[in-house]
């Protein structure tokens, strides 16, 4: 394990089933039921799933006719980004209140770097509860936090005591904690390398870690360097608040399928109606176009299209997008699903000393 000398205070805070959770506080009919947010009883996603549903095995972007199968109870309810996106923003209000370095991953979630903080206080713990508290009082949400030397760990500990928990990792506590957790709770650790690493014997960190660089990189190419870092509790990525957003789109799951072009052609304008405003409201500009398409099978494959130069305006987004369904044409099979996404990104205050005509 790393000396503590130079050794930071890392907070990650993790709302608990967030969406979800608003929608039972704004909605007092839906408390303590199983909800998801997304989707419906027959069609579409779920984009959330409140804790009550998770004890079916309800889980986030899981078709919603698999999760009404495991919860028969299961209530679909409409997402409300808007509103998702307002309490993301009085929770990070709250953050700023002890640091500026925050870095959001998601509308409900972010690393926070207390090394040096705003009030003085000299222990990430006590950040971590005065945070939790705060969040609850402004919000009438819980959030569970984990509180370490990095990143990773930082990461990791908040999910040991979910929901409404808090947990930390101490220097000295860190080379007994990873090498009893299971190989599967690794952040940055998928299911898929997940079951490769059972495959050869590894199951906790301490298979992982008794493994040489040389074996990682030649079992899991680059990434293998981030596994024999982590398994020794190590991670030397920053808290970096001007964290870039790597693409802006928009996907939408029809009511039912369809393959005639025309449909096709006016769900598509629908989606870049929408995906105009997302990209206004963000100021952002981009250089690859990406077309995704699901059919009623599950089938999936995207098409992109990238350009030498930022797009600047919306009609180019929606000329490439043409193009790229057109690659599709004629449909064999119903459409159940189609996305746009922008990605390549850069943001108008970035750009200075550009002459830019901002048309979106």
């Amino acid at each position: 394990m790393k000396e503590l000398e130079g050794l930071r205070k890392i907070i990650h805070v993790d709302m608990d089933a967030f969406f979800a959770s608003v929608e039972q506080r704004d909605n007092p009919d839906l408390r303590g039921k199983p909800v998801a947010v997304g989707g419906s009883a027959q069609r579409g996603v779920v984009a959330a799933a409140s804790y009550e549903a998770r004890k079916y095995g309800v889980k986030s972007a899981m078709p919603s006719i698999t999760a009404k199968r495991l919860c028969p109870n299961l209530i679909f309810v409409k997402a409300r980004f808007d509103q998702y996106k307002k309490v993301s923003g009085q929770i990070r209000e709250i953050f700023a209140e002890y640091t500026n370095l925050i870095e959001p991953l998601s509308l409900d979630e972010a690393y926070l770097d207390v090394t040096e903080n705003f009030k003085g206080i000299e222990t990430a713990t006590e950040i971590a509860r005065q945070i939790r508290t705060r969040i609850k009082e402004r919000t009438h949400l819980t959030a569970s936090a984990g509180v370490s030397y990095n990143k990773f760990l930082a990461k990791t500990a908040s999910d040991v005591n979910k929901p409404d928990g808090l947990f930390v990792i101490k220097p000295h506590q860190a080379e007994a904690f990873v090498e009893n957790l299971e190989i599967r709770r690794f952040y940055g650790i998928g299911k898929v390398t997940a079951e490769k690493m059972v495959k050869l014997g590894i199951f906790t960190g301490k298979e992982l870690r008794e493994k040489s660089l040389e074996y990682l990189v030649n079992h899991f190419g680059k990434a293998g360097q981030y596994y024999y870092e982590i398994c020794r509790g190590e991670d030397h990525r920053q808290v970096n608040p001007e964290r870039i957003r790597k693409s802006i789109g928009l996907e939408n799951t029809f009511n039912r399928d369809i393959s005639e072009p025309e449909e096709l052609y006016q769900e598509l304008d629908r989606i870049l109606e929408e995906l105009e405003m997302r990209l206004k409201r963000s100021k952002a500009f981009g250089k690859t176009v990406t077309l995704k398409v699901k059919y009623k099978d599950f089938e999936q494959i995207t098409r992109s299209r990238t350009t030498q130069i930022l797009i600047m305006e919306a009609g180019t987004i929606g000329k490439l997008a043409y193009e790229l369904l057109n690659t599709l044409l004629p449909m064999e099979k119903g459409v159940r699903l189609m996305g746009v996404t922008l990605s390549n990104l850069e943001f108008a205050d970035e750009l200075e000393g550009r002459q830019l005509t901002l048309e979106f």
